[in-house]
């Protein structure tokens, strides 16, 4: 089998190929990324010269870079995608663009090249929050942020390829992810190298927002069986089973790098912040025999490992100019060490997007 996996530098994408190659070696593996702040060509170094690996940097929005990529393949793997909620707030227009039209992209090829399956990788951000209870594959999508908003159109407009045209789509729609290779944006890295350096860590609000995680690993599994054997037109949760606030997840970590609670830096809350996730994931366990492999105080643990021993990987990311761009306006921002006049900028600009869009 050849898959064409999109964003594969990325951090589930570069997991999912390191997966790939251990499990099914005799696999083909075209990897395309544009290579944006947080897809690194060093994520998949040791694999570079794997015979059975093919890297090509290209746009997902650019129809004959995608053409070119998807000739001769079986599976298309779409990870591509612009993540971060905050940077969605601060400016949607990169979002609107890699995660809804460089879906259609890809899914026009997948049609022209009668691609055998088609898994669009989604998000439970999707559904918007959920106070009580758990959402299953039928519930509504009522995505609150420009970033969920997005992945749901890209989502839709996948299924959509299904429903209209017979491509054989499946869709996963997974909880937070942690693990290696997570730009040091998203809490856990950030607050495990902010540890690491001896700086305290932005908590929004009250810190009691629930998520649910998911080590990366147990993910690239259950994508796995989604390609093999999941069916066209389905979606499927894939969650970690470990629902917690943010709160106690920021006390684990202190704990675990030996720090006291005067690390936290309680910072105004971010806009719109969704309370709480969840989700009922019995339909990829009954259908497809898929549960969380692995304890999430062993994956935190191995994740905290990861960041110690691998700080030239991190360092210069932190301190690089696309940090300055992931969050404007409150104290995450001055926990990374970003000029107070780059916050005055970006919260101007931001200002100025808000007042246009009214």
């Amino acid at each position: 089998m050849q898959i064409l996996v999109t964003g594969g530098c990325g951090f589930i994408g570069s997991n999912f190929i390191h997966y790939i190659i251990g499990k099914h070696p005799d696999y083909k593996i075209v990897n395309l990324d544009k290579l944006t702040y947080a897809g690194r060509l060093e994520n998949l170094k040791d694999i570079e010269k794997n015979p059975n690996y093919k890297f090509i940097k290209g746009d997902i929005c650019d129809a004959k870079i995608v053409a070119d990529a998807m000739h001769g393949c079986n599976a298309v793997i779409n990870f591509a995608a612009e993540t971060h909620v905050d940077r969605s707030i601060a400016d949607a227009t990169a979002f609107i663009r890699t995660d809804i039209i460089g879906a259609y992209t890809l899914l026009e090829e997948a049609l022209k090249q009668k691609i055998e399956k088609f898994v669009q990788i989604s998000t439970d951000e999707v559904y918007g929050q959920i106070l009580h209870g758990s959402f299953t594959e039928s519930s509504l999508l009522m995505p609150r942020n420009p970033y969920s908003a997005s992945k749901a159109g890209a989502d839709r407009l996948a299924y959509s390829y299904f429903a209209t045209y017979g491509l054989p789509v499946a869709i996963t729609r997974s909880s937070n992810n942690f693990g290696p290779f997570q730009f040091p944006e998203k809490i856990i890295p950030l607050f495990i190298t902010n540890l690491i350096e001896g700086k305290k860590v932005p908590v929004y609000g009250d810190g009691m927002q629930v998520r649910d995680w998911l080590y990366v690993r147990d993910n690239c599994e259950a994508i796995d069986l989604v390609l093999h054997k999941g069916k066209s037109g389905e979606v499927y949760n894939i969650g970690g089973n470990t629902e917690m606030p943010n709160i106690e997840l920021t006390k684990s970590l202190l704990k675990a790098l030996g720090r006291d609670e005067n690390f936290i830096q309680h910072v105004p809350d971010r806009t719109g912040h969704d309370r709480r996730y969840s989700m009922d994931c019995s339909k990829i366990k009954n259908d497809l025999g898929w549960k969380p492999d692995t304890e999430f105080g062993r994956a935190l643990r191995s994740t905290i490992e990861w960041y110690e021993k691998n700080e030239a990987w991190w360092k210069t990311l932190k301190q690089g100019a696309d940090m300055k761009k992931a969050e404007a306006g409150n104290l995450f921002v001055k926990n990374l060490g970003i000029n107070t006049n780059d916050v005055s900028k970006l919260q101007r600009q931001g200002s100025l997007v808000k007042e246009a869009r009214k």
